[in-house]
């Protein structure tokens, strides 16, 4: 007596039939023939980029499972290969339509002009001082088409948008204060010049202390007191470099509030004021 029959597992929908070994060429095969008249098996071979030897090897599949045979010196499709071909693409389409979906695809956006910009010319996007910004030219990692014209630092509409926009990742530096010289004038020297040497930086305070410090040092310049972490985290994400005034007895609590997957290169540098 014949042995019970194994039953087969159903193949899931979508991408997933695209996972067992020689499917891509089972289902391109299968198109040339039913798209050609295909006659000889080199011609589905440079079709399909593949050498004449494999060709032959996935029609022989096919021919296995009832999807295709040859017939008056044609390659073609049966009946169910058809079935196969067409249910399969309609099932890729089907699932790669919900995947989009779930995903953000940005067809235009606006960016800052740094060069005089023609309405239908092409530009270059890129990330500067954290700004999202478009030149005139058509070589970069991210291109599109400005829908309007624009002056230098006027928004720009852009569309039909082309590759990724590189990130580059700035570094954050904690430099650390000794507290027992806060109140020298010789500190808050040493920290204008240290804050000078980085003038692209975004400047944080941790503290009252080194609040009022940094106020005194830079009296220009922003600087950011509350949610530290977060807001450097973003712009090194970004490019723009931080750094963050502290005072030494509290650089251990501060490091502590980073280190999660997304917090950036970190690195310590004691400020140290000439005594005189």
């Amino acid at each position: 007596m014949a042995g019970p029959r194994r039953r087969q597992r159903a193949r899931p929908p979508g991408l997933a039939t695209l996972r067992r070994g020689g499917a891509v060429s089972d289902l391109l095969f299968l198109y040339e023939c039913t798209t050609r008249d295909v006659g000889q098996l080199k011609d589905v071979a440079s079709a399909l980029g593949l050498s004449v030897q494999a060709a032959s090897h996935t029609f022989r599949g096919l021919v296995r499972r009832g999807l295709a045979h040859s017939r008056s010196g044609r390659y073609r499709p049966t009946v169910a290969g058809v079935d196969f071909l067409h249910g399969t693409l309609r099932g890729l389409e089907a699932d790669l339509a919900q995947r989009r979906e779930r995903l953000h695809f940005v067809d235009s956006t606006r960016a800052i002009a740094r060069t005089a910009v023609s309405a239908g010319a092409p530009v270059v996007l890129s990330i500067e001082e954290g700004l999202l910004t478009a030149r005139a030219g058509s070589r970069g990692a991210s291109r599109g088409f400005a829908r309007g014209k624009a002056r230098v630092g006027e928004l720009v509409e852009v569309e039909r948008l082309e590759g990724i926009v590189p990130l580059p990742v700035a570094s954050v530096e904690l430099l650390t204060v000794p507290e027992d010289r806060l109140a020298e004038p010789a500190t808050v020297r040493a920290l204008a010049s240290a804050l000078r040497r980085r003038p692209g930086a975004l400047v944080a305070a941790h503290g009252l202390e080194s609040f009022h410090l940094a106020r005194r040092a830079v009296p220009d310049r922003s600087i950011v007191r509350f949610g530290i972490p977060s807001v450097v985290e973003e712009a090194s994400r970004v490019g723009v470099p931080s750094v963050i005034v502290v005072l030494d007895r509290e650089a251990p609590g501060l490091l502590a509030q980073f280190g999660g997957s997304a917090s950036p290169r970190l690195e310590l540098i004691s400020l140290r004021p000439r005594r005189g």
